[in-house]
């Protein structure tokens, strides 16, 4: 095989690999499959008319990116829903994440205060839920969502700890998309203002303690039991 052919053929079977990687997030994220679900690549192969081999590559980015587990000698499959597992990870972002901020707070410049507030505006003006999406967040409040503390926290200036975000984001916001109906009347646009308030006042502490507590409050969220979903027996 000439160079100019492999080079050719490694192209395609990454472009196929991203094209499946993306259908698979978002179905994951869309909840077509169920906690547990196992994700078989032959199946997926079929269904995609594409390899084993490009179905592993996106399964291998999926899992990490926290929306799917490699499992011993069984596969892999949509994570269970674990409320020691969402514990873990909101743990780690109220360990991370209000760090990170007082970093942005100190660092960032006038153009991070004008992209705070621009993401905040943004959300504020972005509909949570449509009547398509039931009671799930709508695709475009999620995004802002993101945009927004992401953007609270780029003025850091680490692309390190902006990575580790990224992950964690992803991982929590699976079990968020899971959990939406467990905190109907928490009022987020109330947590956001202050956010965006404190931080842009240049208050560290205040925004970091806004912060840790709007965490918190989302782990709370996710594990607290629906009021229909009866109490399994011991």
């Amino acid at each position: 095989m000439t160079q100019a052919a492999y080079t050719s053929t490694s192209s395609g079977k990454q472009m196929l690999s991203e094209q499946v990687y993306a259908h698979l997030r978002d179905a994951i994220m869309r909840g077509d499959y169920a906690p547990g679900d196992a994700l078989k690549p032959q199946d997926l192969a079929k269904e995609q008319g594409v390899s084993l081999a490009v179905v592993r590559e996106a399964l291998v980015r999926v899992v990490g990116e926290g929306l799917a587990d490699r499992l011993p000698n069984r596969g892999f499959a949509v994570p269970a829903f674990s409320d020691r597992r969402w514990q873990e990870i909101a743990e780690a972002r109220r360990t991370i994440e209000p760090v990170v901020l007082r970093m942005s707070i100190e660092r960032g410049d006038v153009d991070w205060e004008a992209r705070v507030r621009a993401a905040h505006h943004r959300l504020a003006r972005t509909p949570a839920y449509v009547p398509e999406g039931g009671e799930y967040y709508s695709g475009a409040w999620s995004e802002a969502h993101r945009v927004f503390h992401r953007t609270l926290l780029e003025g850091c200036g680490n692309p390190v700890l902006l990575e580790t975000f990224d992950r964690m984001w992803t991982a929590s916001e699976l079990a968020r998309r899971w959990s939406a109906h467990r905190h109907p009347d928490r009022d987020h646009a109330d947590e956001h203002r202050r956010l965006e308030e404190a931080a842009l006042a240049r208050d560290a502490h205040t925004a970091s303690e806004i912060l840790a507590q709007h965490l918190t409050l989302t782990a709370v969220g996710l594990t607290r039991r629906p009021h229909h979903e009866p109490a399994k027996e011991a």
